[in-house]
């Protein structure tokens, strides 16, 4: 008996012998084996991404081989309807009931779900044909004061008096002729797309003449 206690004691000091004279513990290996797995992970740092080529005076120079997206800018694709394991499986995120989950044209433009929607709701001006069909017709405005500044008996259009300096360029290409006073050069003929009631009256009253333009061709109308 007492052989086997000396036995016992033998071997457990040459045991912890072994390991106070530098052999690894139990203890030491597992901090090396998680160390070396540490080292091995990946290191989201854009200061460790790889080595680039340094120039002679310390700057970085950059080509395009070593240019690279910083670490976990770059999102892998979801690839949707490849089974559960993808992430988007089944349904890939879209529901399983309703309009929206199923294949073909979306809601349409302006749809609130049934309810009364805002095109509907608003208040509608009355006379204002400005629907499907219809269109506005937008005239750049042209005065009679800019007619006492030609020479009397001549023929003036928007391109006249442009041309001359009396008016300035203009955006749309139809031309109207309102009143903001009389005309005081006599025989003018005075070509335009339009003219209100008082404007005509203005410039015939200083025996004028006015002529109706094509909104089309742009030339003379014969009345």
């Amino acid at each position: 008996m007492q052989f086997y206690v000396t036995l016992l004691v033998f071997v457990f000091g040459t045991a912890v012998a072994f390991t106070t004279n530098g052999l690894p513990s139990c203890r030491q290996v597992s901090l090396q084996r998680t160390s070396r797995h540490m080292v091995s992970m990946k290191i989201f740092d854009w200061k460790r991404r790889g080595e680039v080529p340094l120039k002679a005076d310390g700057g970085v120079e950059f080509t395009a081989n070593n240019l690279q997206p910083a670490p976990g800018s770059r999102k892998r694709k979801t690839r949707k309807g490849r089974g559960i394991a993808a992430g988007q499986g089944a349904s890939c995120g879209f529901g399983m009931r309703g309009q929206k989950s199923r294949g073909g044209p979306r809601v349409r433009a302006g749809f609130e779900g049934g309810q009364t929607p805002l095109y509907r709701r608003t208040p509608k001006l009355r006379g204002q044909l400005l629907g499907p069909g219809h269109q506005r017709i937008v005239y750049d405005l042209l005065k009679t004061q800019d007619l006492n500044k030609v020479a009397e008996g001549s023929t003036v259009s928007a391109s006249s008096l442009l041309e001359a300096g009396l008016v300035t360029k203009n955006k749309h290409k139809l031309f109207k002729f309102v009143c903001d006073g009389e005309v005081q050069v006599k025989g003018l003929t005075v070509e335009a797309h339009a003219f209100t009631q008082t404007a005509k009256e203005a410039i015939e009253n200083a025996n004028g003449k006015c002529v109706l333009l094509s909104k089309t061709t742009h030339k003379p109308i014969e009345v």
